[in-house]
């Protein structure tokens, strides 16, 4: 996990002082340090990844960490797969989630950069519908994974009807630690950083999907309609044209 263990004890004093939230300084270091230790883990294994591929039979499709022919789609079952089990575990029931796109369809990717980034944006929405629809008879609506091809990103949109975002905190989303749920971050052990896996409230997962989003020429945004749902549009740059945005 992005941010390891000084991040989760920066973030129990945060959560314990909320002074976090204020000091829009912090989490403007915090974006460089993190887009920083992005592009080392990145440039470390990419470094490694071809180095055991010389030693030993080279994966069809790769170059290092990054496969050329990365199908969205495959990777979206795949993240919410993953999403889907934890929020089985947590609630006892998970929502539908929908995909659509084109199966055949592939571009070249860093596939755990994609799988990381849709985990965490399905998982919010899967947190999301399940707390709206605890106590209700009704059926929870399915969440809806839309991927597009287009000319220059490759967009994909998770849409969710889980009662939105309040308008007055919509920009908070993107600072360190601001959470809608409970944090686990007051449970963690202060011997180890250990703290539990729980479906959301660590208040890392949107800050650091934009990243890495941002890291390769991307982007996400998010879209909410208070008392209906969110949108979150993930754009991916499919053209190779971009430098690291590296600080």
């Amino acid at each position: 996990r992005e941010g390891g263990e000084g991040g989760a004890r920066l973030g129990k004093r945060g959560v314990e002082n909320k002074w976090m939230n204020d000091m829009p300084e912090i989490h403007q270091f915090l974006d460089g340090f993190y887009m920083s230790r992005i592009g080392i883990r990145m440039l470390m294994g990419q470094h490694v990844a071809l180095e055991e591929a010389a030693a030993t039979a080279p994966q069809d499709n790769y170059i290092g960490l990054i496969c050329t022919k990365v199908s969205p789609v495959a990777v979206a079952r795949d993240a919410i797969e993953d999403a889907r089990s934890i929020c089985m575990r947590q609630y006892g029931d998970a929502p539908e989630v929908e995909v659509f796109g084109d199966e055949s369809f592939t571009f070249a990717y860093v596939p755990g950069h994609l799988h990381q980034m849709l985990f965490e944006l399905v998982k919010n929405s899967l947190r999301a519908v399940s707390d709206k629809y605890l106590d209700s008879d009704q059926m929870p609506p399915p969440i809806r994974v839309v991927i597009a091809e287009g000319a220059e990103d490759v967009t994909i949109k998770i849409s969710d009807e889980g009662g939105g975002i309040r308008r007055s905190g919509l920009q908070r989303i993107w600072t360190y630690l601001y959470t809608t749920a409970n944090s686990p971050l007051l449970e963690m052990d202060a011997d180890t950083g250990a703290g539990p896996a729980v479906l959301a409230g660590y208040g890392y997962g949107l800050p650091l999907s934009r990243l890495y989003a941002r890291y390769f020429g991307g982007d996400l945004q998010v879209l909410s309609m208070d008392g209906y749902g969110t949108d979150a549009y993930l754009h991916l740059n499919r053209l190779g044209n971009i430098a690291e945005p590296l600080p």
